[in-house]
């Protein structure tokens, strides 16, 4: 295993990026081909969720950031969410054939929602590339790991990053 001291985005994204490797692992080699099928639309979805919600994170952080008062950005948060909340259902019915799974998350959506995904999910790609670097081997790659994991957090990112390229 690997640990950052202070680094919740760190280590919540390395947790996800095991459990997604060990978890299709695990399906390739025991899992029916009924089963493989039920994941990979399950994984999809997932996949659609991430990258839908990501993106108005940061249409939500582009609002804050903005130079409008704090009046305004209240407003245009509402009008966003309002529009994710349209769009979540449009795909919803168009892409997921009606899977409601994730209703609960966007009828209680907030920004600490948001923070959470992002904690959980920013850096799996970074830890995906490095597996596959480590030639899909676990030992290789949590030693791999273990090097930023050990440096200060800024030097840390670039170093995850060079080596998940």
């Amino acid at each position: 295993m690997a640990y950052a001291a202070d680094d919740t985005e760190f280590n919540e994204s390395f947790a996800t990026a095991v459990e997604r490797i060990g978890g299709l692992r695990w399906l390739e080699r025991h899992a029916s081909a009924a089963a493989r099928a039920e994941y990979t639309e399950f994984d999809a979805r997932r996949q659609d969720f991430r990258a839908f919600t990501m993106r108005w994170r940061d249409a939500l952080d582009a609002i804050y950031r903005s130079a409008a008062s704090d009046d305004d950005k209240r407003d245009r948060k509402a009008e966003a969410m309002a529009r994710m909340r349209a769009e979540y259902e449009v795909m919803k019915r168009e892409r997921w054939g009606g899977f409601a799974g994730y209703d609960g998350w966007f009828a209680r959506a907030n920004n600490a929602a948001f923070g959470v995904l992002a904690a959980y999910n920013a850096l799996v790609p970074d830890f995906e590339r490095l597996f596959e670097r480590s030639g899909r081997d676990f030992e290789r790659f949590y030693t791999e790991v273990r090097r930023p994991a050990a440096l200060p957090k800024a030097q840390r990112r670039a170093e995850l990053s060079a080596r998940g390229d």
